[in-house]
């Protein structure tokens, strides 16, 4: 059985940091890439970092570019999220995501498995 399992979340004032960690189990780690998607009240999830299954290539959205860093552990099955500089605006549940994407031929392949999420929230 997959899971993954954030932790990390909590209440912090503005400009402070936090560093989300997202455990990995029931799945080869190493072959998935890994992203973190914000989820505020009201809205929808919003991919704000990816990285890639090797741990190489990085993407991020603009609202967290220079601000958060996305880092993985394969030998720890573990995704992070390093979070500086946070703002009011960065409040919400933070869920993880693996996928794994692959096309042999005709045959194309997807498979994604979700966490529970953990709460940040950014106040004075």
């Amino acid at each position: 059985q997959v899971q993954l399992v954030e932790s990390g979340g909590g209440l912090v004032q503005p400009g402070g940091s936090l560093r989300l960690p997202c455990a990995a189990s029931g799945l080869t780690f190493s072959s998935y890439a890994m992203s973190w998607y914000p989820q505020a009240p009201g809205k929808e999830r919003e991919l704000v970092a990816a990285i890639n299954s090797a741990g190489g290539v990085t993407n991020y959205a603009d609202s967290v570019k220079g601000r958060f860093t996305i880092s993985r552990a394969n030998a720890k099955n573990t995704v992070y999220l390093q979070m500086n500089r946070l703002k009011s605006g960065d409040t919400a549940v933070y869920y993880c995501s693996a996928v794994l994407d692959w096309c042999s031929g005709p045959v194309c392949s997807y498979t994604d498995y979700w966490g529970r999420g953990t709460q940040v929230t950014i106040s004075s």
